[in-house]
């Protein structure tokens, strides 16, 4: 099925323009046809929309693609195999444009095992240019002085048939990413930062989801620290229970219980309805369909033996010394001053954590940063010098 909806001579500035014109592809044979035109771009943009606030495993809903003169938007649910778009995902010699392509890349490979190479994440690219907001609309505003309506970015996706308004929100997320890059890539080349952006972008296409883990489910939930170990027990079997009744009902884990309302449950332990009640964690809604299950984990967890208690798993690090504190305070105070001279984020520049890993190691020469694996190169080859010298001042003095 091809769809056309009409557009104005110049959409990047025409305000009363009432859409981007597009085609919906909802079948193979034409999902195949268009993939020979797109692979003889030098540069496409792109982007997904998915259901992951809807359903317990996520699927990629929407697939939209834009060249300099088309715009296709692709329905995986309709066509099933989208095999065909794998060799333009891969392909190293066009660039793919994405804005915060950190998600699209996990639910590609999640959903498809597709990688994408030679990725170019405008998102990035506006942190290293020092914007304050870099989320699309904002930087869209500021850049075309247009605006995109974000009420549908957070819509059931995975709903059939998608609204004509729908469909035309999809086209526009990518119509101007083409004319969005053309101008950062000027402005980065201009404060020599391509190739900082580059590496950035290289590894966030190679992000890939993490394993499955062994360890307690509660480990990732926030708050869960403090608590006792008989509150973590209690913790870890509501987890439990609410991935079951997620997966049943094939709705995200959140959407069952609030976290706040779970660590809330660990502390006051209500194992009875009546208990359960009283607290007013849960509302009248959720007392109806889950009141039971919940007691039920509450009391399982009660019933573990002392011995048996799950213990928060902490890494285990020795302190950091007087010296290495005051490394970190100076590196940080360098970051600063870097920061104001390049007018980018002093947590991109530096993060926390790395501070304290370089302050820990204490390098005292180029050779010895390079072995710090955690830095990026472009780290390394633009600021290294300047690290090196914080460091062997901070020595010097003791």
């Amino acid at each position: 099925m091809i769809f056309s909806l009409r557009r104005k001579e110049n959409p990047l500035t025409d305000q009363t323009d009432p859409g981007p014109s597009y085609r919906l592809i909802t079948d193979r044979e034409s999902l195949t046809a268009i993939v020979p035109g797109l692979m003889r771009e030098n540069v496409i943009a792109m982007d997904i929309e998915a259901d992951s606030m809807y359903h317990f495993s996520e699927q990629v809903c929407l697939i939209q693609i834009a060249t300099a003169v088309e715009c296709v938007l692709i329905d995986p649910l309709a066509i099933k195999d989208i095999s065909p778009l794998k060799p333009l995902f891969e392909e190293p010699s066009i660039i793919k444009i994405f804005h915060g392509a950190s998600y699209d890349v996990r639910c590609l490979d999640i959903c498809y095992n597709i990688r994408i190479n030679n990725l170019f994440d405008t998102e990035i690219a506006c942190r290293f240019l020092g914007l304050t907001e870099t989320g699309l609309n904002a930087v869209l505003q500021q850049t075309f002085q247009v605006s995109l309506d974000k009420k549908y970015q957070k819509k059931d996706w995975s709903r059939r048939p998608l609204s004509e308004e729908m469909l035309t929100y999809a086209a526009r997320d990518v119509l101007y990413l083409i004319p969005l890059w053309e101008i950062l890539t000027k402005r980065l080349k201009a404060k020599k930062r391509m190739a900082w952006v580059e590496e950035e972008c290289h590894n966030t296409s190679m992000a890939r989801p993490a394993p499955e883990s062994e360890r307690p489910l509660f480990v990732k939930v926030k708050g869960s620290g403090r608590l006792s170990r008989r509150s973590l027990a209690v913790l870890e079997s509501l987890l439990e229970t609410r991935l079951e009744i997620a997966r049943k009902k094939d709705l995200p884990p959140f959407k069952i219980f609030s976290p706040a309302a779970l660590i809330r449950l660990a502390e006051e332990k209500p194992a009875h309805r009546k208990a359960l009640g009283r607290t007013g964690i849960l509302s009248e809604k959720q007392m109806t369909m889950y009141a039971e299950a919940v007691c039920s984990a509450i009391q399982k967890a009660i019933a573990v033996a002392d011995a048996d208690l799950p213990v928060y798993p902490r890494e285990k690090r020795s302190p950091l010394s007087r010296k290495a504190c005051l490394r970190v305070d100076a590196l940080k105070q360098w970051r600063e001053t870097a920061a104001g001279k390049t007018g980018i984020d002093p947590g991109l520049l530096l993060p926390n954590a790395l501070a304290i890993g370089i302050a820990r190691e204490n390098p005292q020469t180029i050779g010895q940063l390079e072995k710090i694996c955690e830095m990026k190169d472009w780290q390394k080859k633009t600021f290294g010098p300047q690290i090196i010298e914080v460091l062997n001042g901070t020595t010097r003095d003791f």
